[in-house]
């Protein structure tokens, strides 16, 4: 189970809620939950991605994953040292854990203990928040398209939760009353023993910005293009259901 929270600049950025639709689908907690007659193999099909390869990342090297410190990036001593860490995690995994955050424990300890007791809600509860046509946001799984694409072995709830006038409520789970709390492409290993919970915040641009390459020196090759936000997202969109990468579309020929 996931749940997504995008953060924006301005009133107007719900716009990026707007960019697409998703077609509902079968809740998956519900399905595990089901017998072998609901189980079957045609049924599990459509969940496995035949392009992963289980090799990839080895437990061997999990405790390898680097780790920035915000409080040394804070510090003028320290910077240097530790920027040179985040370019490196940066470039050569793509991800990152950070430690001195200033978030406490409670407050994260909190959030999760509230997100689970959401999707522990009975299914007809969830589906009053299900995610509406023509917005991203709600209770389903997003950037389904076609009813042969394969599926996330996840159940999804996304809201926006900044600016506040960018809110819509009306998805804001009344249960448990305390969720309304103030406020890189991945792909997982399946725990087939127990169910995993992952929240991803996400702080986009100005939908109405331009994005582009960082300015290098004079005899740097430009290798990508420079396009508006809302372009940029509509790509993201597009590509999305086929896993393609938005880098290989940005690239100029």
């Amino acid at each position: 189970m996931e749940v997504e929270a995008a953060c924006s600049g301005g009133a107007g950025e719900s716009r990026w809620s707007q960019l697409g639709s998703s077609l509902p689908v079968r809740n998956v907690q519900a399905l595990a939950a089901s017998g072998p007659d609901e189980l079957t193999a045609d049924t599990i099909e459509r969940y496995i991605q035949p392009d992963i390869d289980a090799h990839v990342v080895l437990a061997e090297h999990s405790s390898q994953v680097p780790v920035i410190d915000l409080r040394k990036l804070l510090n003028a001593e320290t910077l240097e040292a530790e920027a040179a860490k985040l370019k490196f995690a940066c470039q050569e995994w793509g991800f990152f854990q950070v430690v001195n955050h200033g978030v406490p424990d409670e407050v994260i300890a909190n959030i999760k203990c509230n997100i689970h007791r959401f999707f522990d809600l009975p299914l007809d509860v969830k589906n009053a928040y299900a995610q509406r046509p023509g917005d991203l946001q709600g209770y389903g799984q997003a950037f389904i398209f076609s009813g042969d694409q394969k599926l996330d072995w996840a159940d999804m709830f996304g809201i926006f939760t900044q600016p506040s006038q960018a809110r819509d409520m009306s998805y804001w789970p009344s249960q448990p009353g305390t969720f309304r709390y103030k406020s890189i492409e991945h792909r997982v290993t399946i725990n087939a023993h127990k169910e995993r919970l992952s929240i991803s915040a996400f702080q986009v641009p100005k939908y109405d910005g331009i994005v582009s390459p960082v300015p290098g020196s004079m005899e740097e090759e430009v290798l990508y293009k420079t396009m508006t936000v809302e372009e940029y997202a509509r790509l993201y969109m597009s590509n999305k259901p086929d896993g393609k990468s938005n880098l290989d579309y940005a690239k100029l020929s």
